[in-house]
């Protein structure tokens, strides 16, 4: 039996509470905040809070990697940047999980550099026993007290996982199975 780390519904309210609470936080914002998913891991995230928030926003994707291969590496790379200007704007970043904090100081860094007026941090799970670089988080789902391989609701194993509704801790059980359906579908993983 799977064990199961946010469930469907734990999920659906957090992205409430965080809706709620990013509407509050940019009530006062003059000009329409820029809400950026990072590809591919927080589209779910990132739909399941905006149907939740009550104020006009701008929404766009970013898309970095800092995979050579399949290693992780602590080089984050750009695939596609924002399409809106960010100057003088308030920026939300919304990410799956901030784990070593090396991706989301680059986007931080990155969007600062282009004169966004603000930039705020929303993780759906904040990895903190995993961080190598402090970054702030403005806005978390749920915090891992420990070291687990998660996937579910956006989190992939190899791109798969990413439609499951739920959160689980992904076991050698898990790992077999995934790795059989790749086998079996010939996949080849692309890295940019």
């Amino acid at each position: 039996m799977k064990k199961i780390v946010l469930s469907e519904e734990e999920i659906d309210q957090i992205c409430k509470k965080i809706a709620a609470e990013m509407t509050e936080k940019l009530k006062d914002e003059e000009r329409i905040p820029l809400v950026i998913g990072v590809m591919k891991g927080a589209i779910n995230f990132m739909a399941g809070i905006l149907k939740y928030m009550t104020r006009p926003i701008f929404t766009d994707y970013i898309q970095i990697t800092s995979y050579f291969g399949m290693q992780r590496t602590n080089n984050v790379r750009m695939i596609k940047d924002v399409s809106y200007d960010c100057s003088n704007r308030t920026v939300i970043v919304v990410e799956d999980i901030v784990d070593t904090g090396h991706s989301m100081k680059f986007l931080i860094d990155h969007l600062l550099r282009h004169n966004a007026k603000k930039v705020y941090v929303c993780a759906l799970i904040d990895k903190k026993v995993a961080r190598e670089v402090e970054v702030p988080i403005d806005f978390c789902g749920y915090v891992m007290k420990e070291k687990q391989f998660v996937a579910g609701f956006g989190l992939d194993y190899h791109e798969l996982e990413r439609n499951v509704p739920y959160i689980y801790e992904v076991d050698e059980d898990d790992l077999k199975r995934m790795d059989g359906v790749l086998e079996k579908d010939h996949f080849t993983f692309h890295h940019y």
